[in-house]
């Protein structure tokens, strides 16, 4: 906790990162800002050439989608919802009374059709579905969204608002393998031309409950999940910045998205941790990107 706490007071101190009172809630000044927009601007040099179709989606998405997509199944600890105020004008006066005398005043609001993002795939899959099948070569799709995960911490790298940039895969399962294994090694030379240490491991989602066990065990006996692992925090527990993953057939069943022969399409996406490439390079290089080393400026800055 010293080390994390450190590291994020001295992110703080430098005005890198700004408080808001909340864990894990934090502003960004302009040089985190286009450290950002530099690594993200590398991330589509080096996918630019799969001619992904773009698409950027808010961090909110329909509710109906979200309760579909299996999400409270498998992650409720992790959801957030969108709540509003919709009553009448005794309603407005209770809320009055209750900031008056330092109550609760959130009763007075009800459950929206809105959720926050929970990962920058989810608003896509009831696109793709809509679109009818699949043509023979699949479809490759460039996401970014900010996402939300309910786990507030002093961690710096753990945020409850972060942004998320994906490459999702929808096809075969060959073409959705070969996908991924494709971005599993691009990836790693990705991250190595920021000169940042690293390594790839097998990893598993954080499922709830009892059931959510066998599933973390099912992950990674499979092999279903990896991801690129950077010391951010600590050698000991290391930042998963990127990550690899095949879906296998749940989005497609969820969805009834169908390749172009009639059957279940397959799903993977390769996912970059923006704010956690950001913190990396912070954490390797220093605090001042004017001190970087040259080969990582002249990659992210040309």
């Amino acid at each position: 906790m010293d080390v994390q706490g450190s590291f994020l007071d001295q992110l703080f101190d430098r005005g890198l990162l700004i408080e808001t009172g909340v864990d894990g809630l934090y502003g960004r000044s302009g040089v985190f800002e286009d450290v950002i927009a530099r690594f993200d601007a590398l991330v589509t040099r080096y996918g630019e050439a799969d001619g992904a179709e773009v698409m950027r989606f808010p961090p909110g998405m329909s509710r109906p989608h979200f309760e579909k997509s299996g999400y409270l199944k498998s992650f409720p600890q992790l959801a957030g919802t969108v709540h509003s105020f919709c009553g009448d004008d005794q309603g407005h006066a209770r809320i009055i009374e209750c900031l008056a005398t330092g109550e609760d005043w959130t009763g007075e609001q009800k459950a929206t059709d809105v959720v926050l993002t929970p990962a920058a795939c989810y608003p896509l899959y009831p696109v793709i579905a809509k679109r009818g099948p699949l043509p023979p070569e699949g479809r490759l799709f460039d996401l970014q969204s900010y996402c939300f995960r309910h786990e507030p911490s002093l961690e710096p790298t753990r945020m409850q608002l972060f942004r998320m940039r994906e490459y999702v895969r929808a096809g075969t399962p060959e073409q959705v393998v070969d996908f991924r294994e494709s971005w599993l090694e691009r990836g790693q030379e990705l991250i190595k031309s920021l000169a940042l240490p690293m390594k790839v491991d097998v990893a598993n989602d954080p499922f709830f409950g009892r059931a959510g066990r066998m599933m973390k065990v099912n992950q990674r006996d499979q092999g279903l999940k990896f991801e690129l692992l950077v010391p951010v925090n600590s050698e000991e527990s290391p930042t998963a910045c990127l990550s690899f993953n095949y879906h296998q057939n749940h989005f497609g069943q969820t969805w009834g998205i169908a390749t172009d022969a009639g059957e279940t399409a397959h799903t993977a996406c390769v996912g970059f941790g923006l704010e956690r490439v950001a913190l990396a390079l912070f954490r390797h290089h220093g605090l001042d990107v004017k001190t970087w080393p040259k080969p990582v400026r002249e990659t992210l800055w040309g």
